[in-house]
C-alpha cells in the first residue's frame, strides 16, 4: 500500500478504537462484537439503563460510528483498487528506450547526453553531474516502474503531467551597447564611430524564465508524449522597461510525439530537425545542442530552428535513427535578429521587400513550399554520436514590370559529431555548408540576392560550433568557438549600380565573417530531488564581424566583450517510467 492507504488504515483502527471505548465494545471484527451489544453480564447482574432515554441516545451514537467505519472501509478499499490499476500501468508492454519516460527526462536547459535511465533526474535538469539529481526521493525501485516522488507529477485518467520549467535571473554586461536586451545580435554589433560604440550596456532580467508541461501515456500500444514550453522573452512595449517590466509570453515548443514500434511521428512547434542533437534523433529539448550558454541567442554559427514541423522517424535499431521532416519555409534576404540586408534593384524594391522576408514581414510572404530535411544519426555508444543529414528549399518571386515568375532551388548539408574523450569530457563540433540556407544559421545570413531582371541568385553560407564540455562533480565547464561565412554575391542594377551582397562600396552591414569564442562555468549550489536545484551560471564571450566592404580609414571589424552571470532555480519533476 502507498502512504494514503495506510493513512486511511490506521485512521480506521483508531475509530474502532475509539468505538470500544465509548461503548465498551470489543474491537469491530471479534467474535464477541454481536453478544456484546445484547449484553454485558458483570458480578451485580446484567446492566439496565436508567432510562429509554439513554438506550436510544447509545443506540444512535453506535449507529453513527458504525456509519463511519464502513466508510473509511470503502475508502481503503477504492485506495487498494487504484493502487493496484497504478501498478498494472507501469508494467505495460515494454517501449523502446528511446521514448520511454525513463530514457528520455523532458529537459529545459542543454544538457549532456548520457545512456543512464534518467527518470530520477528533475525535469529540465542536465543528465550528468552537475544538474542532475541524486537519486529517487523515496528510494523506489526502477523495476518496479515507479515514478520518481515528486511532488510536481500527477496523473489524469492514464496520463501522467509533469510540469516543466526554471526561474532565471540573468545579468549582462556588454562593452558596447548593442540594444537587443539579453540575446545578442551577433551579425549586428555596433561598427564605426556611433554612440553604441562608445558606450556599454548594463541589463538584468527574468525574461529567460521558463513555464510549461509534458504529458506522457501510453495508447494502443504506443508512447504518446506531448510537450509545452513558453518563456517571456515576446515583444514588449517601448517602456516596458521603466517601470512594471510586464514582459510578454512566448511560445518556444509545442508538439505531440506519437511512436510505435520502431516508428515515431511528430507534429507541431519543435526545435527543427536541422538542429544538432546530442543523442539520437529526439524533440526533447535535452537531446538538442544548443549549447551551454546563457546568451539566449546561444552561439553565434549555430545552426538552429524552432518552427512548426511535421517529422517521421524511423528506429531500425537502438544504435540508428532516420528521419525526414517538413519545416514551414520562409525566403529571406536578412534583417533578422542583426541579420544583413541584401540591396534590391532599384525598380523592384518595394515589390520584392514583400515577396520576400526582410526581418519584419511576419506571416506576409507568399512561400512556395515546405523546406525538407532528412537526417540519419549513429549512436554505436553512450560515448559516440554522429549524425549527416541536408535541406532542400524553393523559392520563388513575381516581377510586376515582366509579369515574369522566377523559381529557383537552394538548399546545404550538414555532418555533426560529439564524443567521449575521457571520463567527463566530450569534444563536439557541428558543420553546415549552404547555398541558400541563411535562414537556418539564426538569419545571420541571406537566401538570395535579386537580379535587376527579377531573378534570384543564391548566397553561399558556411557556419561551424566546435568545443568541448567538461563534467566534474557538481561543475560543468565549457568552451566553443562558433563562426559563420556569408559569400559575395553581386549583380549590376539597370541603372549601372552594383547590387546584392558584399559589393564594393556594400554598406558595413552586409558581413563577410562573424566570429565568436565563448567559455563558461555552471556550478549546482543545491539539488533535492524532491525540490529541484539552484544553480549559478556564468558565461564570457568575444564576437567579432568583418564586413565584406569598409570605407578607407575605418576599422576592418567590429568588436564585443560580454559577461553573464545568472541564479536559476529549477522546478524537480520526472518523466514517469511507463515501460520497462
Amino acid at each position: 500500500m502507498n502512504k494514503t492507504v495506510q493513512k486511511a488504515t490506521l485512521t480506521l483502527a483508531l475509530a474502532a478504537f475509539s468505538a470500544t471505548l465509548a461503548f465498551g465494545l470489543p474491537p469491530l471484527g471479534s467474535k464477541a462484537q454481536s453478544s456484546a451489544r445484547m449484553s454485558a453480564p458483570s458480578a451485580g447482574g446484567p446492566v439496565r439503563p436508567s432510562s429509554d432515554h439513554q438506550i436510544k441516545s447509545l443506540k444512535k451514537q453506535l449507529t453513527e460510528q458504525q456509519s463511519e467505519i464502513n466508510e473509511l472501509l470503502e475508502k481503503v478499499q477504492r485506495l487498494e483498487q487504484q493502487v493496484g490499476t497504478g501498478q498494472r500501468a507501469r508494467v505495460a508492454p515494454p517501449l523502446p528506450s528511446h521514448m520511454s519516460g525513463g530514457a528520455r527526462v523532458a529537459s529545459l536547459t542543454p544538457v549532456l547526453p548520457s545512456k543512464k535511465a534518467l527518470d530520477t533526474r528533475p525535469v529540465g535538469l542536465p543528465a550528468d553531474a552537475p544538474l542532475a539529481a541524486a537519486t529517487s526521493a523515496r528510494g523506489q525501485s526502477e523495476s518496479e516502474g515507479a515514478t520518481s516522488d515528486s511532488p510536481l507529477q500527477f496523473k489524469i485518467g492514464s496520463a501522467y503531467v509533469t510540469p516543466v520549467g526554471f526561474m532565471d535571473f540573468t545579468s549582462v554586461w556588454r562593452n558596447h551597447d548593442v540594444g537587443s536586451g539579453i540575446g545578442t545580435n551577433f551579425a549586428g554589433i555596433p561598427y564605426g564611430n556611433v554612440f553604441q560604440t562608445n558606450l556599454s550596456e548594463f541589463r538584468m532580467s527574468m525574461q529567460n524564465s521558463r513555464v510549461g508541461f509534458r504529458i506522457d501515456a501510453l495508447t494502443h500500444g504506443a508512447h504518446v508524449i506531448g510537450y509545452m514550453e513558453a518563456d517571456f522573452l515576446g515583444l514588449s512595449p517601448g517602456n516596458a522597461a521603466v517601470s512594471s517590466n510586464s514582459n510578454s509570453l512566448r511560445s518556444r515548443l509545442y508538439w505531440v510525439d506519437v511512436r510505435k514500434g520502431d516508428w515515431e511521428v511528430l507534429g507541431g512547434q519543435t526545435w527543427s530537425l536541422i538542429a544538432p542533437g546530442r543523442d539520437g534523433i529526439s524533440p526533447l529539448p535535452g537531446d538538442i545542442f544548443f549549447t551551454q550558454n546563457m546568451d539566449t541567442n546561444y552561439q553565434a554559427g549555430l545552426v538552429w530552428g524552432r518552427i512548426p514541423e511535421l517529422r517521421f522517424v524511423y528506429h531500425p535499431s537502438k544504435k540508428a535513427a532516420f528521419a525526414v521532416a517538413l519545416d514551414s519555409p520562409e525566403q529571406y534576404v536578412g534583417g533578422s535578429a542583426g541579420g544583413p540586408l541584401i540591396t534590391f534593384p532599384a525598380a523592384l524594391a518595394s515589390t520584392y521587400a514583400s515577396e520576400l522576408n526582410t526581418g519584419g514581414n511576419a506571416f506576409g510572404v507568399p512561400n512556395v513550399a515546405p523546406d525538407v530535411i532528412a537526417k540519419l544519426a549513429l549512436d554505436p555508444s553512450s560515448k559516440f554520436h554522429f549524425e549527416v543529414g541536408g535541406v532542400e528549399r524553393n523559392f520563388k518571386v513575381w516581377n510586376p514590370a515582366t509579369s515574369t515568375t522566377y523559381t529557383t532551388t537552394g538548399g546545404g548539408g550538414f555532418a555533426n559529431l560529439n564524443f567521449q574523450l575521457f571520463k567527463g569530457m566530450r569534444i563536439l563540433t557541428n558543420n553546415f555548408v549552404s547555398d541558400g540556407g541563411g535562414r537556418y544559421i539564426f538569419g545571420q545570413a541571406p537566401d538570395l540576392i535579386v537580379k535587376a531582371n527579377g531573378s534570384p541568385s543564391l548566397i553561399h553560407a558556411d557556419s561551424t560550433v566546435t568545443g568541448l564540455e567538461y563534467t566534474h562533480g557538481n561543475s560543468l565547464l565549457w568552451g566553443y568557438y562558433g563562426g559563420l561565412y556569408v559569400g559575395r554575391n553581386t549583380a549590376m542594377d539597370a541603372n549601372g549600380k552594383l547590387i546584392g551582397y558584399g559589393y564594393s562600396g556594400s554598406p558595413a552591414s552586409q558581413n563577410r565573417a562573424v566570429q565568436e569564442a565563448t567559455f563558461g562555468l555552471n556550478q549546482t549550489l543545491w539539488k533535492d530531488p524532491e525540490w529541484g536545484a539552484v544553480n549559478f551560471i556564468g558565461q564570457y564571450s568575444y564576437v567579432t564581424r568583418n564586413p565584406w566592404s569598409v570605407a578607407v580609414g575605418s576599422p576592418a571589424n567590429a568588436s564585443l566583450n560580454m559577461v553573464y552571470f545568472d541564479i536559476r532555480y529549477t522546478l524537480p519533476g520526472s518523466a514517469p517510467t511507463l515501460g520497462k
